[in-house]
């Protein structure tokens, strides 16, 4: 089968296309042929070992796949060859075929696409974990979407409409906003020419943002933080600015706000039930059309270093997949 590689640790142009062994499954895992795998931004860090998860080298990029089963181990039971199925593996998915365990598997429905199933379970799983659970977004609050028009950011937007929030989208430019607004967003800042916390406080009438979705980090945390509202909660999500912001503690203790972190594959792994219930509504929200599962492009497993690298120049508008 074909994969693509990191083979050492680097930029996307660093990737090679390589030959391996059509994988076998164990008694308790499946095999997977795969239709699309979904790449995130944590994908352009991983290749540089600048990811929390360090894999072993040789190792491959996508951390989610969907496909159809093509092989079962001897122990598995309630799946079968043909089944169409989407999957969080956290990386290896650049592949032909990857091997998977069950509990890592959701049954895709005949309604869904494959191309929208693959890259749902991430950015949707981070973002209904992030505000229905971590933030607890509830209907009429203000909620703020930094890096609204990226992956994650899209997912908030859309969540946060569902869940009944007024959502202001947060992006660094005019093209990446009308993007927001098409997928829901009541009103957009421009943070490229705008002061954040100034424009929130406006679009707020001065009370503050409710709860703040940040996938960004950077100089912009510290900002959104002053323009929290009273009780505001602030969602770290990552740092695709680059940077850690360190925050003066005294600015959420003057709001009774609070910093809160969202670890979603941890939660996915401690709180399984938890999880498969925030899966399984979010693929009847996908299957009803509430969520878009946008698919921004769709390149083939070779062009897996210009995927990576369209994330890494933030171009992407939504997901980007890769087609073996």
């Amino acid at each position: 089968m074909k994969a693509v590689a990191c083979v050492e640790l680097g930029p996307p142009e660093r990737l090679q296309l390589v030959e391996l062994p059509d994988p076998e499954p164990g008694p308790d895992e499946v095999v997977i042929d795969v239709a699309y795998a979904a790449l995130n931004f944590f994908d352009t860090l991983i290749i540089q070992g600048k990811y929390q998860t360090k894999p072993t080298l040789p190792f491959s990029p996508g951390g989610e796949v969907s496909g159809w089963i093509s092989a079962v181990g001897s122990r598995v039971e309630g799946l079968v060859v043909g089944d169409r199925v989407a999957g969080y593996l956290g990386y290896g998915g650049c592949r032909e075929k990857v091997v998977a365990r069950p509990e890592a598997l959701t049954l895709v429905p005949e309604e869904l696409d494959l191309d929208r199933a693959a890259g749902l379970i991430i950015a949707y799983g981070t973002t209904l974990h992030a505000l229905a659970d971590r933030g607890e977004l509830r209907p009429g609050e203000t909620l703020a979407v930094l890096g609204a028009s990226g992956g994650v950011g899209l997912a908030a937007v859309e969540i946060g409409k569902l869940l009944g929030a007024r959502v202001i989208a947060c992006a660094s430019s005019a093209d990446r906003l009308a993007f927001a607004r098409e997928r829901g967003a009541d009103e957009t800042i421009d943070y490229a020419s705008e002061d954040l916390k100034t424009r929130l406080k406006e679009l707020t009438g001065g009370a503050g943002a409710d709860v703040v979705y940040d996938p960004v980090g950077g100089a912009f945390t510290e900002q959104a933080v002053r323009a929290l509202a009273w009780r505001g909660r602030l969602l770290v999500i990552g740092f695709a600015a680059g940077d850690i912001p360190r925050l003066p503690l005294n600015l959420p203790m003057l709001k009774g706000a609070d910093i809160r972190g969202v670890f979603w594959s941890e939660h996915a792994r401690r709180e399984p039930q938890a999880h498969a219930a925030e899966l399984a509504r979010l693929f009847d929200w996908a299957v009803d059309d509430q969520i878009s599962a946008h698919v921004d492009a769709v390149l083939p497993l070779a062009e897996t270093p210009e995927a990576i690298a369209r994330i890494a120049r933030r171009e992407a508008r939504g997901k980007i997949l890769v087609r073996p």
